[in-house]
């Protein structure tokens, strides 16, 4: 027999060996729990300590309901359990075929869609070899339902719904399993486990593939603006954004030398051209695993740092996860725990330019060895930004099942490990005194964004395709509570610098960059260059793009660019004051239209244009070719495009589209300048 019962401000459900419980945590907003093990486990992956809420719980026939302000739970005697708004309209419920199952505060005509011989529960946890569960949890859908959030997917689409999604990390994917739906509610996955997810037509299905219970948090708003409100102040807000951090930032696959860096830069200031970032990429050092630079390409790191500094210019160093089995670190580092394992066979994770195994993140220890190895190779040079490449970590195989961290086996933590990889930089430098912290991270995870997490979308390819992947995947992440976000201008991969079409695709990124929280220029250009060396102490050296500033493509395209970097400038102060707004509010920087007009049906429904902050509204073109577009306005608002023309909202218009620029659009009374620079 089944036991339903409220214990101070919780409810709680047993039977069997199954134990659920409800519980206020934030305002407005509820954590769910439900195992199989003898006792629930408070796991802190993603979510901060609540803050204390006043909640409501009412007896009502076989069945207890908890209200948290916006929210309410309703859970039965059967163990079903559904979620309603402040009106009493239902927001979420669980999928149940049961013989015995009655729909929980249903009519009884409508109660026939829960009685069936299929013998489904919503919540299914299937024993596996170790004690642990493979975790299925299913989901009423909602034909009317969109979705949105959940990180970064190589897809076009903006509405999720439909869309079945992995629930794992890889190079240029970002699972980060939070989703906001246009029926009011927002849900986070408080789960690290590799799994699945499914947005159908016929239901909504988690799955976790080893886990120890079931975790999520859900929340409710009559905006989508609260609802990712409430999730940041649930799991944390970036912090404020370094004001150096929104103006332009060159990098390349890969400057070699020190002369290299520095004659760049200069040639920047001699154009009078902004620069305020300056990347130093990878094999800038002896070996992987030594995280220091090769003292015969990087003769005086700190002045070469103090000169950039003096130009303006903070620089940046890529440090991976990756040491090289030959490399200093190695066996001290395997002694002492602090590499990843594999379950079967050698120990290598990756055998880019050697074989190579990633320091276990996941280890408060490893990441203390890291940080002091980096602090001392690179902090103590004046360097105070870190590029955390391969922080998925990018396994040659994604063979989940083979590897395990400190905190347990890949399958059932793996997903975190980008967040700690982080967490141990940011911790870091807070030790040092530092407070305006920002490390470019190829991935995130829930929670990543407290960890001063500017993510960008990996290794895509030069391609309006990828184009326009990367525009929704920046609005998703956007919705997924990771507000600092960038990519690889042009592409990281396949662009030609001779190549005309190429030059087409690199201008229309980069005038949508204008317009990203981070404006960053990076790829590896072909043709690449071979180095001089194939080898040096026994360790293979690694090619190098062609060049890849804004004055390597031509006059014309120079031109083009120049002037996309004088209106960046222009539009700092505003894009300041929208990081101010991700630091205290949790607001995205970019921003679907529905987010600040979700009562215009029309703002559901158009995927290719966003609001950046309140006042501008862009427009990017993502096809080759185009020179014209449609643009919708939102209405309630008069908009006014750069040219100074105004135009009435609620309506579709055309406007061109010259290579010269794309369409932008500010909303009357703001104090944004967008007109075309001198």
């Amino acid at each position: 027999m089944s036991e339903l019962r409220a214990e101070s401000q919780r409810i709680i459900w047993t039977f069997d060996r199954q134990t659920l419980v409800i519980e206020p945590w934030g305002a407005h907003s509820l954590r769910v729990r439900a195992t199989c093990q003898p006792e629930l486990i408070d796991h802190d992956w993603a979510l901060l300590a609540p803050t204390a809420c006043e909640v409501e719980i009412h007896q009502e026939h076989e069945s207890l309901s908890l209200r948290n302000g916006n929210i309410t739970a309703t859970l039965n005697i059967r163990g079903q359990l559904a979620f309603y708004n402040q009106h009493g309209e239902l927001l979420l419920e669980e999928f149940w075929r049961q013989r015995s199952t009655v729909g929980i505060g249903a009519s009884e005509k409508s109660q026939d869609k829960y009685i069936s011989a299929l013998k489904l529960d919503a919540r299914a946890f299937r024993p596996i070899p170790g004690g642990k569960y493979q975790l299925s949890v299913r989901f009423e859908a909602r034909a009317e339902e969109k979705i949105y959030g959940m990180g970064q997917y190589q897809q076009d689409c903006l509405d999720l719904k439909g869309c079945t999604l992995e629930l794992a990390q890889r190079n240029s994917q970002a699972s980060v399993p939070f989703m906001v739906s246009n029926l009011g509610y927002g849900l986070l996955w408080h789960n690290p486990a590799i799994g699945e997810v499914t947005f159908g037509k016929n239901g909504t299905r988690w799955q976790a593939e080893v886990t120890d219970q079931m975790d999520y948090w859900i929340t409710a708003g009559d905006t989508p603006a609260e609802i990712v409100r409430q999730y940041g102040r649930a799991t944390g807000t970036a912090p404020m954004m370094p004001s150096f951090a929104t103006g332009f930032w060159q990098c390349k696959l890969r400057y070699r030398t020190q002369q290299e860096v520095l004659e760049v830069a200069r040639e920047y200031r001699r154009l009078q051209l902004p620069l305020s970032v300056i990347v130093i990429d990878f094999f800038h050092w002896p070996n992987q695993g030594t995280w220091c630079f090769d003292a015969r390409d990087w003769p005086d790191p700190r002045a070469m740092v103090q000169e950039l500094k003096e130009m303006g210019i903070e620089t940046m160093v890529s440090v991976w996860p990756t040491v090289d089995s030959r490399s200093d670190n190695y066996r001290l580092m395997k002694s002492k725990g602090l590499l990843v394992n594999s379950e079967r066979g050698v120990s290598v994770n990756l055998d880019f330019m050697g074989n190579t195994t990633f320091f276990d993140a996941t280890h408060p220890a490893a990441r203390e060895f890291v940080w002091q190895e980096v602090k001392r190779n690179y902090y103590d040079h004046g360097i105070r930004t870190f590029w955390l490449d391969e922080a998925e970590p990018e396994y040659r195989a994604y063979d989940f099942d083979n590897y395990r961290y400190h905190l347990g086996p890949v399958q059932e933590v793996g997903n975190i490990y980008p967040q700690l990889f982080a967490r141990g930089f940011y911790e870091g430098l807070q030790q040092q005194g530092e407070s305006e912290i920002v490390n470019l991270v190829r991935c995130a995870w829930a929670g990543s964004q407290r960890y001063g997490v500017l993510a960008w979308s990996g290794d895509v390819h030069s391609s309006f395709h990828a184009l326009r992947n990367q525009f929704t995947a920046g609005l998703n992440m956007a919705m997924a509570g990771i507000p600092w976000w960038t990519t690889d201008i042009g592409g990281f991969q396949g662009g030609n610098i001779h190549d005309p079409a190429f030059h087409e695709l690199l201008i229309r990124w980069f005038q949508w960059a204008v317009f990203c929280p981070v404006m960053r220029l990076h790829g590896y250009r072909e043709p690449q260059i071979a180095p001089e060396e194939a080898w040096r102490d026994g360790i293979a050296q690694c090619n190098s793009g062609s060049p890849n500033e804004v004055w390597s493509y031509g006059e014309e395209n120079y031109a083009l660019m120049k002037s996309c970097l004088l209106q960046r400038e222009q539009i700092r102060p505003y894009i300041d004051g929208l990081m101010r707004e991700a630091h205290e509010l949790g607001d995205p920087v970019m921003r679907p239209l529905f987010y600040h007009y979700p009562q215009q049906p029309e703002s559901w429904q158009v995927e290719d244009q966003y609001l950046l902050g309140r006042d501008l509204l862009i427009a990017p073109v993502l096809h080759a070719g185009q020179r014209e577009r449609e643009v919708w306005l939102p209405a309630g608002e008069q908009w006014i495009a750069r040219n100074g023309e105004c135009y009435q909202g609620g309506q579709r218009i055309s406007v061109a589209a010259p290579l010269s620029e794309i369409p932008v659009f500010m909303r009357e009374g703001s104090q944004v300048d967008i007109r075309a620079p001198d």
